[in-house]
């Protein structure tokens, strides 16, 4: 069996009844990136800030440098069993970089979180805002593209707990 968890994935126009009376966890966490230099006004907490505005230019999402292995990563200060991650795109230009990133949890900073367990694969987003469901236990949430040259672009990334009644996957 390879490295990724299951899970579900699905278009998500609108998760207010999906997710009706869930905390974003990524709101309260601290956000960082692998680099910002050439692009420092759009800094690593520009994605978990609330705002899912998918131009860039409206300062609402966060890019990396081009680079290897560009990444991004929500820390959530404290342990949760987390049910899905939301990751909104950008919409204005450049929806395409994001293909190919690796979402991972845990608790592990080696290796800046990338070593965390891979939980999905963003093979193709085919909209504007995607929900990945799994159950996993982690403190950091991360993004990453494993490629060389490559541009990490979020708008917006929410995280949520697992239901009550939910166990690890």
């Amino acid at each position: 069996m390879d490295e990724t968890t299951s899970f579900k994935s699905e278009a998500t126009p609108d998760l207010v009844p999906l997710l009706a009376g869930r905390k974003n966890l990524a709101l309260r966490g601290h956000a960082t990136q692998s680099t910002s230099s050439e692009y420092p006004q759009f800094y690593a907490s520009l994605a978990n800030d609330g705002n899912r505005n998918t131009n860039i230019y409206a300062k609402s999402c966060s890019t990396t440098d081009k680079q290897f292995y560009p990444w991004w990563r929500v820390d959530l200060l404290d342990e949760y069993l987390i049910g899905r991650v939301v990751i909104t795109n950008r919409g204005d230009c450049c929806s395409g970089r994001i293909n190919g990133a690796e979402i991972r949890i845990g608790n592990s900073l080696d290796n800046n979180g990338d070593n965390n367990p891979r939980c999905a694969v963003i093979s193709l987003l085919p909209s504007l805002s995607f929900t990945y469901t799994y159950n996993m236990t982690g403190r950091y949430v991360n993004v990453v593209i494993p490629a060389k040259d490559a541009i990490l672009t979020l708008c917006e990334v929410k995280v949520y707990r697992a239901p009550d009644n939910q166990t690890r996957a």
